[in-house]
């Protein structure tokens, strides 16, 4: 088992490091925005060189010049819109269901432990300069996780297992109260969440318009138009983009973990504390992991809480569902992690 005086300190620039986090994030989104707007020509190109019988390279400039109005690009836009907004309303039930979780504030906590996360966290959130106290929550299991959900400071909540209460002494439940404080303050969990609705638009949009190409292939290959080149864009997008939202999700959430690490010792003054609780729920996932593997299977909707944890029990080698995306981590390595924070493992 690895304890932080295996490692060495070093010095970050922390604000520079968040500035720089918080660019590469947006620049994600808007990687996303064009991939989402291209798909959405694709089907306007599609159905205006099928239903007109012009080449494609006709209907491309006939969209482009908008003497075609674009409206499945619209249409998906404002579908997009309405799923992002409904998706905003829900999540943070969503964020919860399947956990045995109970809310904690100073009229419900049941033990000296619980009073005491909710003091934690509300001393933090005055030194994070918040202005709203978010829902603290506890769920009843005894791995080690926690996670901050919200779209704004007002609808934030945080929540953490008994097992990581448990287990971490107060000034490593502070570091990790602190990493999910900057979440909440650098409001990357919004971004996050619009990331992924988008990218799920794209792809079932996608999917409806492959069935339509391949159903209509033949009769676009009879009347000597531009569908076989058009079902083979189709073909190739369907395979690459799954990889490619996989690969930007990976990347947005990497550096959103990196940012909140930052955000935590700005706000604890101290880069040990979060650097021992890292490796505290690292080494208790992998020497529970057959027991810990269960608990996750046993409750509902781990796959929708994966991203939002502080540590991604896949890097523990438990799996959560059987997917593409779970062939990656949606976390940086801890050894990444903790050398962002300034500790080297000694040779």
């Amino acid at each position: 088992m690895k304890k932080i005086t295996d490692y060495t300190s070093a010095a970050l620039d922390w604000r520079k490091q968040l500035k720089v986090n918080e660019r590469r994030t947006y620049l994600v989104i808007g990687i996303f925005i064009l991939i989402y707007m291209s798909v959405g020509l694709l089907i306007d190109l599609y159905l205006h060189s099928e239903f007109d019988q012009i080449p494609i390279s006709l209907a491309l400039r006939s969209l482009v010049t908008f003497q075609t109005m674009p409206w499945g690009t619209l249409i998906l836009g404002a579908i997009a819109v309405v799923s992002v907004l409904i998706t905003y309303a829900l999540y943070d039930r969503l964020m919860l269901l399947g956990t045995k979780s109970h809310e904690i504030n100073p009229d419900t906590a049941r033990s000296i432990e619980e009073q005491q996360l909710y003091n934690v966290t509300e001393e933090l959130k005055i030194a994070a300069g918040l202005r709203y106290m978010p829902k603290v929550y506890l769920i009843n299991a005894e791995y080690m996780n926690a996670f901050a959900s919200g779209y704004s400071e007002k609808s934030a909540l945080i929540a953490i297992t008994k097992g990581l209460l448990n287990k971490l002494d107060r000034s490593e439940l502070q570091a990790v109260i602190a990493h999910e404080l900057s979440h909440i303050r650098h409001q990357d969990i919004k971004l996050t969440l619009m990331a992924s609705v988008l990218s799920n638009i794209i792809l079932i949009a996608l999917d409806v318009m492959f069935r339509g190409v391949l159903l209509g292939g033949g009769r676009s290959r009879r009347r000597g138009g531009g569908g076989s080149a058009l079902i083979l864009i189709v073909v190739l997008l369907r395979v690459l983009l799954p990889i490619v939202t996989v690969l930007l999700l990976l990347y947005l959430s990497r550096k959103r973990e990196f940012m909140a690490d930052a955000g935590a010792v700005e706000l604890m003054r101290d880069n040990s504390p979060l650097a021992r609780a890292l490796l505290k729920i690292s080494d208790d996932h992998t020497a529970n992991k057959d027991e810990y593997a269960r608990a996750y299977h046993s409750t509902s909707h781990e796959e929708v809480r994966r991203e939002a944890y502080i540590f991604d029990p896949t890097q523990a080698g438990i799996s959560l569902q059987q997917s593409l995306g779970n062939a990656f981590s949606t976390h940086p390595p801890l050894s990444a992690r903790l050398e962002a924070l300034g500790f080297l493992a000694k040779k």
